[in-house]
């Protein structure tokens, strides 16, 4: 097993936005690199932190980075499932919740993973292992229209058309196997004058596919909601716009606007808010954490408070 390169993004923020208490539970919902959890933890001298990943790899290694810590509950599971895992730890409701959405540093510089284009391995890009659909499958199975909508949705790709046409020209003769040969095909497509590597928006599409990343998110981030107590804080990092927009929309319907025509002369829509959003806008990292973790540049973290 490769060793984590892990830069915890927007760490500070994080922390800061949790507004962590020395006795509170605290869920990490993507526990990776354990880099905001470390953090988390060592503000917790009563308190607990719950950290879930569906990556067996990442369990394990966050077990060694936290081992000096005794008050960690570790749960290999999907963090859209948040209400299922704390309902079975016997927890009610928890102090704060962070959420680091997308793919880990670890698994994209995993190279057996196959969530990078930048080296030659299998087509896989499963964050839990065990389940069945993988990369490989989706390329090789999906229809030309359903591929092209794919990568035209979760990756904003204007060439998707053009990529999934070759794509299924290619699979009529030998099963695309590699993420070299998937990005040979997607090279073919790309006019050399566009910026950024060829194949990112399209990688990106799959792995978001694979994994499902976005459909559930809205119900997560509510689900989340309704897990905080009084107080508590939901601190979620988003790395592309369809994240963030269902985050944002998530929040914007949790802030309990009523929705009834004007005219109405009591409301009916029975709308209540379910606490606030404490950030305005986005915070985004600073152009020195940028410059440290280019990984970093997309980021953006919204923070919510239940009332």
């Amino acid at each position: 097993m490769k060793e984590f390169e892990h830069i915890p993004v927007l760490l500070k923020e994080c922390i800061e936005g949790l507004n962590i208490k020395e006795d509170g539970i605290y869920v990490d919902g993507t526990l990776g690199g354990a880099g905001h959890s470390l953090e988390i933890v060592k503000r917790l001298e009563k308190g607990k932190l719950i950290g879930i990943d569906r990556d067996e790899e990442a369990i394990k290694k966050a077990k060694d980075t936290l081992k000096q810590f005794k008050n960690i509950v570790y749960v290999q599971d999907n963090h859209d499932n948040i209400k299922n895992i704390l309902s079975e730890l016997g927890i009610n409701k928890v102090d704060g919740i962070l959420l680091d959405l997308g793919v880990s540093s670890y698994q994209i510089d995993e190279e057996t993973r196959g969530f990078s284009y930048m080296s030659d391995s299998p087509l896989d890009m499963r964050m839990d292992k065990t389940q069945e659909l993988t990369a490989k499958i989706v390329v090789n199975t999906y229809s030309e229209e359903k591929l092209a909508n794919i990568i035209y949705e979760y990756g904003e790709e204007k060439f998707s058309r053009q990529i999934a046409r070759k794509i299924c020209e290619y699979r009529k003769n030998k099963q695309i196997e590699t993420t070299k040969e998937l990005v040979e095909i997607i090279e073919k497509c790309i006019p050399r004058q566009q910026q950024g590597h060829p194949a990112k928006r399209t990688f990106q599409a799959i792995r978001i596919e694979v994994n499902n990343e976005i459909k559930p998110l809205y119900n997560t981030v509510v689900n989340a909601i309704d897990s905080l107590k009084p107080g508590g804080r939901l601190c979620i990092i988003t790395f592309h716009s369809l994240e963030d927009r269902a985050v944002k929309q998530a929040y914007t319907d949790s802030l309990g606007k009523c929705t009834c025509p004007p005219d109405l002369p009591y409301c009916m829509c029975g709308n209540k808010p379910k606490g606030k959003i404490i950030t305005k806008k986005p915070i985004i990292p600073t152009k020195d954490e940028m410059n440290i973790n280019t990984r970093s540049k997309s980021a953006k973290l919204r923070i919510f408070e239940k009332i």
